[in-house]
């Protein structure tokens, strides 16, 4: 395989949906009479398998009946809430698209559930960009490696073939722990600081970035219509 495998996380990379998810964990934690959580606490847990990212959001142990209480109640608040689809971050669908045409393998390693994620996909009209997706409810949580080897296996590659781009810590660890290369955008869940500290290969500011600062700079030039769709 002579290009990376790009794996996107979705949540806060390829979808502007941080703010819905706030909303949900808020309402969720209300419905169960549960203290309800800062913007910034529930921000710090986007990424990881729901009934982890409960459990470390309100300092319970994981078999716990109120994180399963927790989950439920924001399972049913999401969907409720996502009757009106997220939008992609700006340029999203070009990037893919121009990936796409230049041949990258792409994949998609989210914490979301299959269930989510296929709405998710249906819903933005992205899908057929993407060679293989997997889920938190297929894999264990990130920061474990366990998505990108699952990833590596199904493209017949290395993990360091794999290029691991997201918003939040647990994306970056997940990448050190399978030693893969990684890219950390800064326009997600966690503050560029924090990015920062764990050390990702690269940072960026916007999406087409990837393409003119870490994928062959030279010869990707993005002109001024960049943007406007396919």
């Amino acid at each position: 395989m002579t290009k990376p495998v790009i794996v996107f996380d979705w949540d806060g990379t390829l979808m502007d949906s941080a703010a819905k998810i706030v909303k949900a964990m808020q309402r969720a934690a209300a419905t169960c009479q549960q203290p309800v959580p800062s913007d910034l606490a529930v921000r710090q847990i986007i990424g990881i398998s729901l009934k982890p990212a409960i459990a470390r959001l309100f300092s319970l142990a994981e078999d716990d009946p109120i994180v399963t209480k927790l989950a439920e109640a924001y399972s049913a608040v999401y969907l409720e809430l996502d009757q009106r689809p997220c939008q992609l971050f700006d340029r999203a669908q070009w990037l893919l698209s121009t990936l796409k045409r230049q041949r990258y393998p792409l994949a998609v390693a989210t914490g979301k559930a299959r269930r989510g994620l296929n709405r998710a996909l249906h819903q933005s009209g992205i899908g057929h960009y993407f060679n293989e997706t997997i889920c938190a409810d297929e894999s264990r949580s990130k920061p474990h490696p366990q998505m990108l080897f699952t990833l590596a296996d199904r493209f017949d590659c290395q993990p360091n073939q794999l290029l691991m781009v997201g918003d939040t810590t647990h994306d970056i660890n997940m990448a050190h722990a399978a030693g893969c290369p990684s890219v950390a955008v800064t326009f997600g869940a966690h503050h560029a600081d924090q990015l920062a500290d764990v050390r990702p290969n690269h940072m960026i500011d916007t999406l087409p970035e990837l393409l003119t600062r870490v994928l062959t700079p030279a010869t990707h030039a993005i002109n001024g219509s960049a943007g406007q769709g396919d």
